[in-house]
């Protein structure tokens, strides 16, 4: 959750955000503070860089938990999850990764380390997946047929 929170702060956005406004601000930005524009002083243009790359890897994760992604992505994601099965599990810092056998990925934020410590010790992971982690945590699709995102 504190990628989510710094990537709203860094965009100036708050939870109610629309893909339209955050598409409005990340093209406003680009058009004020892309590198291009800035022609000499070598200094300016990295630290422009710096904060474009910045700006680009928050609108694309926002983007991606964005309440209209999910909406259109959830006849997928419920394909996914309810008829695939479980092929790679990884946890960090309140974050779940599980990949799935049918190439797909995701990437659920908030989870406490005792829900992931119960899902590695289920009987069977993708029941107890199902049952308290499908739609209990925000998330995002992260792969599909072996595609990073």
């Amino acid at each position: 959750m504190r990628k989510v929170i710094e990537y709203r702060k860094l965009l100036g956005v708050d939870k109610a955000v629309t893909l339209g406004e955050l598409k409005s601000l990340y093209r406003n930005f680009m058009k004020e503070f892309h590198p291009d524009k800035i022609q000499d002083n070598d200094d300016a243009k990295l630290e422009a860089e710096e904060k474009s790359k910045r700006v680009i890897e928050a609108y694309h994760f926002l983007v991606s938990i964005a309440p209209e992604t999910i909406e259109a992505t959830l006849e997928e994601y419920t394909k996914t999850t309810t008829t695939s099965n479980i092929a790679d599990i990884n946890y960090k810092g309140k974050r779940l990764r599980i990949d799935f056998t049918d190439g797909s990925g995701y990437e659920y934020y908030g989870v406490p380390e005792n829900t992931f410590s119960k899902l590695i010790n289920a009987d069977s992971q993708g029941r107890f997946a199902r049952r308290h982690i499908y739609t209990s945590f925000l998330y995002r699709n992260v792969s599909k047929l072996g595609v990073t995102v």
